[in-house]
């Protein structure tokens, strides 16, 4: 253990967040509670190298894949609980921050309601950190003053959506979709129907902070075929709005780490 080891309570859980995928990007705390737990429920997405920290003995996989292998939310709630009664230091460690669309919520509603202690660890959510290094800010003076964060796991023709594309394409802002690539066609088309122009940027960024990141950007009448050129796939992070645009200006002067500074397509 590290010289900035931290006292960790037993029976207690940790919902902590993981932040984009770049071990550097997690935080001080986060990493002494990763040395100290005596277990770690861990999801796919805090990326392979954050993953690989961990000693196989002190972790256990209960990750999601999109169309792969699921663990059942139900069955993750009860090990948190089964766990922490057993008088383990109890790491729930998940990919961005466990408060955005990560249901952390859920699972601090279920300890509560099995007197299990917890403690939130927030971390840089990946739904800003994603654009970021790909060089696109969410918000910006001359293009957006407001950014909206929206799942997009949802059918959006389905009849009692919780995301109403209508009212986000008049909004105006930026709109970020997580968990977004596979329905990509259903949201984009969306929006077209409610009225935002085709020529709306969009950028595409998977796997970021991560290595092998891509970025792929078009318009919202091109990026499904930008997408496929590109061989785009989960995770990635659909980033909707003129600040999409920006990227194009600092592209040839961004530095990264992750991947190509260059988009794919």
């Amino acid at each position: 253990m590290s010289d900035n080891a931290i006292d960790v309570d037993p029976g207690t859980v940790y919902l902590v967040g993981s932040g984009p995928g770049d071990p550097d990007l997690l935080t001080v705390k986060a990493t002494r509670l990763l040395e100290a737990a005596d277990v770690v429920l861990h999801d796919k997405l805090p990326g392979p190298e954050i993953i690989d920290m961990l000693p196989e003995d002190r972790r256990e996989d209960v990750g999601k894949r999109a169309g792969g292998e699921r663990t059942p939310q139900s069955e993750i709630n009860e090990r948190l609980v089964e766990l922490a009664r057993e008088g383990n230091a109890v790491v729930r460690l998940k990919g961005g921050d466990s408060f955005v669309f990560g249901r952390g919520g859920e699972e601090a509603e279920y300890l509560a309601a099995h007197d299990v202690p917890f403690e939130v660890v927030p971390a840089v959510t990946s739904a800003i950190a994603a654009p970021a290094v790909a060089g696109i800010p969410v918000t910006h003076r001359d293009h957006a003053s407001s950014v909206s964060f929206v799942t997009g796991h949802e059918d959006p023709t389905k009849e009692e959506s919780a995301v109403d594309w209508d009212a986000l394409a008049a909004t105006g802002g930026t709109i970020v979709v997580l968990m977004g690539v596979g329905r990509l066609p259903d949201y984009t088309e969306a929006l077209l129907e409610a009225g935002m122009a085709p020529e709306t940027p969009v950028a595409l960024v998977e796997r970021g902070t991560w290595p092998g990141q891509q970025v792929a950007t078009g318009t919202l009448e091109t990026i499904v075929d930008a997408r496929d050129e590109a061989g785009i796939s989960p995770p990635a992070i659909t980033v909707i709005g003129d600040v999409a645009g920006t990227r194009e200006s600092i592209v040839d002067f961004l530095q990264t780490d992750y991947g190509a500074a260059e988009d794919e397509a």
